[in-house]
């Protein structure tokens, strides 16, 4: 993490809150002193302070941290706007339908934006009994793989974990149109219209 709380970020969420310094100070046991020193930047929360400050600002640590706090407007919750996020550590694929914080492995993810399908990812559909069969012409070796395969629709998320020295295939049951993403661990993101 690159960043520390400022304290304009603490002033902005004390005040929103409707909290006097002196009320901030009372509920984290520190004086209203402090807390003026660090909106006026003269000093920096203990490490130990996050946490309860966090609470009692009602944000997450790593919106504290940042200074970006995450609104939660519900905006009719189509699947097409979900955000696909993957921990550059463990590999962890970790999804949510909009704009949220997400960490993992101490690490901040951002959302991935996807790609056209390029040449080397060519993907084949076929039709088995009710389901679409899908197949990535890829390698799938422990240093260059497909880790996961998923068909978003507005009202539904489908994704299949696959692993190294695997098979880049799965199988979906395709209802209406939506997008089929596949993730390669080196290339990144990509999705087609299916």
């Amino acid at each position: 993490m690159n960043s520390y709380i400022t304290g304009s970020t603490i002033k902005r969420l004390r005040e929103a809150k409707g909290l006097t310094q002196a009320e901030l100070a009372e509920k984290i046991c520190v004086s209203s002193k402090t807390v003026s020193k660090w909106e006026t930047g003269k000093g920096l929360p203990d490490i130990s302070l996050i946490e309860p400050l966090s609470k009692v600002l009602r944000v997450s640590v790593m919106e504290l941290m940042s200074g970006d706090t995450v609104i939660n407007k519900n905006v009719s919750a189509n699947m097409l706007r979900s955000k696909i996020y993957v921990c550059p550590v463990c590999g962890n694929v970790i999804t949510s339908m909009g704009e949220t914080v997400v960490s993992c492995c101490g690490v901040l993810l951002p959302s991935i934006d996807a790609e056209d399908i390029d040449d080397k990812h060519k993907i084949t559909i076929e039709q088995v009994e009710d389901e679409s069969f899908i197949t990535v012409h890829h390698s799938m070796t422990k240093s260059h793989y497909i880790s996961f395969i998923a068909y978003v629709t507005p009202d539904k998320f489908q994704l299949t974990k696959l692993y190294p020295e695997g098979n880049a295939e799965c199988r979906f049951k395709f209802r209406g149109k939506g997008y089929l993403y596949i993730y390669c661990n080196r290339d990144g993101l990509m999705r087609i219209k299916v």
